[in-house]
């Protein structure tokens, strides 16, 4: 009876939210609550809820300190002198230009928002491609795998949702696959090389003297005199975050304050900065909190360990045990049938508690799914808006934007993965 509940509460959640039928929020909250009624489980749940979201607290709080974070940063103009430089560096030589575009996209998904990266990379780069006759299909392909795969950073809307999901520490979830996610940042910047090459080969020489003139977008926000202060304060925070001299949450409230403080002394700039980042930071909260009512419930009814023990009886051994491998190659895939939401709060949670049955680790399965999963197929996925903005912006057709971007995005998952697996973290 438990895992048939559990089943229909997955279920009734996946069609929900994809069909757009509820808020992930509301679904999130309300289906859950409804079935653990049914489970007989009524007087219990203001436990099982509370239990879940104790459990998302500190992971939800991280996330929203480093939404500000980041988004004072790039108020103050801390990544325009970085811009400026790499354009002025690239000159008009495509291979160049292809590189510079992979590492400003990169740069600017430091805030871990696509939305953000697309509107400040696509229309900074849109006039060079088109002044040197490189094709617009290629600066959107390289923006999305770049965005795409620094998506995996332990502030990035797929590894947070991971946690959540499992219980576990984002920087437990990360940390591990560093190396393998550096891997998969060099395997974005050689393909960017080489589509530049091709673009080189397609214009042939450019006689034009177009010159990159670096960009002047200075307001009363930028403060350029605080650059290396700025700078700084990112290495710090990110540096004391991976060595794990604090938890990401602390660390994220105390550069948050630092940066709006030094960035903006004045308490209506202050909160003026806040408020424009505000809708971001909480509407991604409060999925999370209320992705913590949902696997609370489905934890404490016991569902979760049911539905498990269902689906290992049906599941040979020898599959079962190499659950988080076949995670890895299938997530990037699953980011054109699955939103982030019911992906990593519906199909992640029974993916790890089968594994957890065959005595395989359950952080296995999370981390070889935020190696693909709406990280490196978020740019390509039409269940999220942001790849719309992309590809409207670049002024390019999605089916020509996916035909393009699909194999080489599924091309850095694998690379990232099998670096996983040479080092032992994807046991196989």
């Amino acid at each position: 009876m438990l895992a048939f509940l559990g089943l229909f509460t997955i279920v009734l959640l996946l069609f929900l939210v994809i069909t757009k039928k509820s808020s992930p929020v509301v679904a999130l909250i309300l289906v859950p609550v409804m079935t653990g009624i049914a489970a007989g489980k009524t007087t219990e749940l203001p436990g099982m809820i509370s239990e879940g979201l104790l459990a998302i607290a500190p992971t939800g709080v991280m996330f929203v300190f480093a939404i500000l974070f980041f988004g004072i940063l790039l108020d103050a103009g801390t990544f325009q002198p970085i811009i400026n430089q790499l354009l002025k560096i690239a000159g008009n030589d495509p291979v160049k230009i292809a590189i510079a575009t992979a590492v400003l996209a990169m740069m600017i998904h430091l805030d871990g928002s696509g939305a953000v990266t697309f509107l400040v990379v696509i229309p900074a780069m849109v006039p060079i491609y088109d002044q040197l006759g490189m094709r617009r299909i290629t600066l959107a392909c390289i923006v999305a795998l770049a965005a795409g795969t620094m998506n995996i950073l332990p502030w990035g809307g797929p590894t947070i949702r991971a946690a959540t999901a499992l219980n576990v520490s984002v920087t437990e979830l990360f940390n591990p696959i560093i190396i393998p996610f550096l891997f998969g940042l060099g395997t974005v910047l050689l393909i960017a090389f080489f589509l530049g090459k091709g673009e080189k080969s397609r214009i042939g020489t450019i006689a034009s003297e177009f010159k990159n003139e670096a960009l002047t977008q200075f307001s009363e926000l930028t403060r350029p005199r605080l650059f290396w202060v700025n700078i700084l304060l990112i290495l710090l925070a990110i540096t004391i975050m991976v060595l794990g001299w604090a938890p990401p949450f602390v660390i994220f409230m105390l550069a948050f304050a630092l940066a709006l403080l030094i960035n903006y002394p004045k308490v209506e700039d202050q909160k003026n900065r806040i408020d424009a980042h505000a809708k971001e930071a909480m509407l991604m909260a409060s999925i999370l909190f209320a992705a913590g009512c949902f696997t609370g419930i489905l934890q404490g009814t016991g569902m979760m360990e049911a539905m498990a023990g269902t689906v290992t009886t049906f599941l040979p051994e020898q599959l079962g045990k190499q659950l988080p491998l076949l995670t890895g190659i299938l997530a990037m895939p699953a980011s054109l049938l699955f939103d982030p939401d019911s992906f990593y709060f519906g199909i992640l949670p029974l993916l790890a508690s089968t594994a957890g049955h065959f005595g395989v680790s359950s952080l296995e399965v999370g981390q070889a799914a935020i190696m693909g999963q709406m990280t490196t197929g978020f740019p390509i996925s039409p269940l999220t808006g942001s790849t719309f903005l992309l590809i409207g912006l670049a002024g390019v057709d999605l089916g020509e934007h996916q035909k393009k971007t699909i194999p080489l995005a599924f091309l850095v998952t694998m690379i990232i993965l099998f670096v996983s697996v040479l080092m032992g973290i994807i046991t196989v």
